[in-house]
């Protein structure tokens, strides 16, 4: 009988947000009655993912106390989070690879029209009780690569050496053969970078000394 093994949620949340005021974790467009992380991580279950692992790092105690109890949510903690999104990546590998899931579903905690929906679609990749650990794929939207991303745990130990800086996975998919799969019909798949009051064309004095784009105020976010 063949093993079978599950496809474990890593949500990386633990950058501070800097242009978004805070924590990306806790403020945002999702923010609201739930946070951001917390809102984003049920959509990961619900979704497909029967256990989810959040990384936090910035202001890690808020955004501790700000996830629900769940039996099928796990944190793991970025101590090293300022060195940017690599750090991250790799502290959530660490911490699933303890566990026998046979892939991660990885996404960021910024992309506020992402959810169950997409993951669903891109777990349907890797079918419910596959124990296929090679699996390597990627949401696109309209053609264009972003997230979430699904990483076999063949390459996790790739995606960790890999990771560095701003980094996350983006040379182990731009050199690895992956299947893209489009959920343009679903989703952006665009960041929220800055607080929604700043978005506008005119905005309020509240957002004076945010470093505002030239052009668009949400972008596909590196991998």
């Amino acid at each position: 009988m063949a093993e079978s093994r599950t496809v474990v949620g890593l949500l990386l949340a633990a950058g501070a947000g800097t242009r978004m005021g805070g924590p990306k974790a806790l403020v945002g467009p999702l923010a609201g009655a739930e946070s951001p992380v917390s809102r984003v991580a049920g959509w990961m279950h619900s979704g497909g993912c029967e256990q989810v692992v959040v990384v936090i790092g910035a202001r890690a105690g808020d955004v501790r106390a700000s996830l629900p109890i769940r039996p099928w949510l796990s944190i793991a903690e970025a101590t090293d989070w300022s060195h940017g999104l690599g750090a991250s990546l790799r502290a959530g590998l660490a911490h699933v690879a303890a566990g026998d899931a046979s892939a991660a579903l990885v996404t960021l905690v910024d992309l506020p029209d992402v959810g169950a929906s997409v993951f669903e679609r891109l777990l349907a990749t890797a079918p419910p009780g596959s124990a296929d650990d090679s699996v390597l794929a990627r949401a696109a939207y309209q053609g264009r690569p972003g997230h979430p991303v699904l990483i076999g745990r063949r390459w996790w130990a790739a995606a960790a050496d890999l990771a560095r800086g701003d980094t996350g996975a983006r040379e182990l998919f731009a050199t690895r053969p992956h299947r893209l799969v489009e959920c343009g019909d679903l989703a952006s798949g665009e960041d929220a970078d800055l607080p929604p009051a700043c978005q506008d064309a005119d905005p309020p004095p509240a957002c004076e000394g945010v470093e505002l784009p030239p052009a668009a105020t949400t972008s596909q976010p590196d991998v």
